[in-house]
């Protein structure tokens, strides 16, 4: 974000011809192939105790693109190439600042079939885009326009594993501004039973997408593992399976869509679990429904249309009580099984957990708010307590 302009990735499929399409998988491989040899320099460097930056990778493009085995990387643009390099580099900055784990070999069969241009390997003319080393523009399906006078710096074209090709252009977005502030906030509490649950007792269905096309899926899967691997047939039958997984995924997106832009126009601040889905998702009973509901991609959803709306997006310690805690009297129970969907407190005020868990949040996140204790607070703070156990100690009778 910069100034009052936010970059913005606008995603449009495109239909290629038979010779751009030939072009873009050449690019997709030589990009691979760059990937890998710079990893594996970068790692036979290290295991010699010394370090090689991006400036040097890109130097050794040069030495390689003039070599015999490699002659074929001088066929395509160039541009893919170096930033493929920046991406490794990028990559090796998180892991030196243990942020991430070790850059991994990319595939030929499981690893994102991309190619990202700059401005030096593009041109964007009367709303039609050419790349590099292709003398037609692409045949784009504009399904929304782009915003009036926007510019593309960065334009990213992809292949997903249903065969459907993709380019995404990055561009300043000037007509994204903040919303008038209304002052409203909302605590929301994901489930499995109900996608979601608000402080306002409103319970949002979830849909399952998965579960839908559970029988087409399981039975596209079966034909595949019948097939012989390498075979014609068994590459038609791997179509056909994500194909079905494509469909899942753009269902649940759009859904995730509607859902998070509803939540952040109409509430000034949204307050949420900061669950471990990474973690959660390792329960073999549970991890096929949590995978389903999609709930990181609900809250990356949330949080960057947050940012581009002026909106708040609070995430609560992960050990909140905020099931077993009672929002009226504030009264912590000793047990609370998920069996339990209902329950009575000493107070006499029946609650349903959901809701009740929703209450809490918002109460939870409008302490942080209120004594500073940041987007996330931790299971202790040194000196006293977190301000959310702080605000539940003062409102036990």
């Amino acid at each position: 974000m910069t100034g009052n302009h936010v970059k913005r990735a606008f995603k449009y499929r495109f239909y290629p011809t038979a010779a751009q399409a030939a072009e873009l998988s050449r690019t997709f491989g030589c990009v691979r192939k760059v990937y890998n040899l710079a990893l594996a320099a970068r790692t036979e460097a290290w295991t010699r105790q010394e370090r090689v930056n991006y400036n040097q990778t890109s130097a050794m493009l040069t030495v390689w693109k003039k070599t015999e085995e490699l002659a074929y990387l001088c066929e395509v643009s160039s541009v893919p190439l170096q930033q493929t390099l920046r991406h490794l580099q990028t990559a090796f900055t998180h892991f030196f600042a243990k942020r991430a784990k070790h850059p991994h070999f990319k595939s030929r069969r499981k690893s994102r079939r991309s190619a990202e241009y700059t401005t030096s390997g593009f041109r964007f003319r009367d709303g039609k885009l050419t790349l590099a080393k292709m003398p037609e523009p692409l045949d784009i399906v504009w399904s929304r326009p782009l915003t009036e006078g926007a510019d593309p710096s960065t334009v990213t074209v992809s292949q997903d594993a249903a065969g459907r090709w993709f380019v995404s252009m990055l561009c300043d977005d000037p007509s994204l501004e903040p919303l008038r502030a209304n002052g409203n906030a909302v605590g929301i509490d994901v489930g499995l039973d109900h996608l979601l649950t608000l402080s306002t007792g409103e319970k949002v269905t979830n849909p399952r997408h998965e579960r839908k096309d559970r029988v087409r899926l399981a039975k596209a899967q079966r034909n595949l593992a019948k097939k012989t691997r390498g075979s014609a047939n068994r590459n038609r039958a791997r179509l056909k399976v994500a194909k079905i997984h494509a469909r899942i995924a753009d269902r649940r997106r759009d859904g995730l869509h509607k859902l998070t832009t509803r939540l952040v126009r109409e509430n000034q601040t949204l307050v949420i679990e900061d669950l471990t889905v990474r973690n959660m998702v390792r329960s073999r009973s549970l991890a096929r429904a949590i995978s389903d509901a999609a709930w990181s991609e609900f809250r990356s959803m949330l949080e960057y249309k947050a940012a581009w709306y002026g909106r708040e997006v609070i995430a609560v310690d992960r050990w909140f009580p905020s099931s077993k805690l009672c929002s009226a009297c504030g009264t912590l129970q000793d047990k609370m099984p998920l069996s339990v969907r209902t329950w009575t407190c000493d107070c006499g005020t029946t609650h349903d957990r959901d809701v009740n868990a929703a209450k809490n949040l918002l109460a939870a996140g409008r302490a942080v708010a209120a004594c500073g204790a940041g987007v996330r607070p931790q299971r202790s703070t040194p000196g006293g307590q977190s301000a959310m156990k702080q605000e539940v100690s003062r409102r036990k009778p």
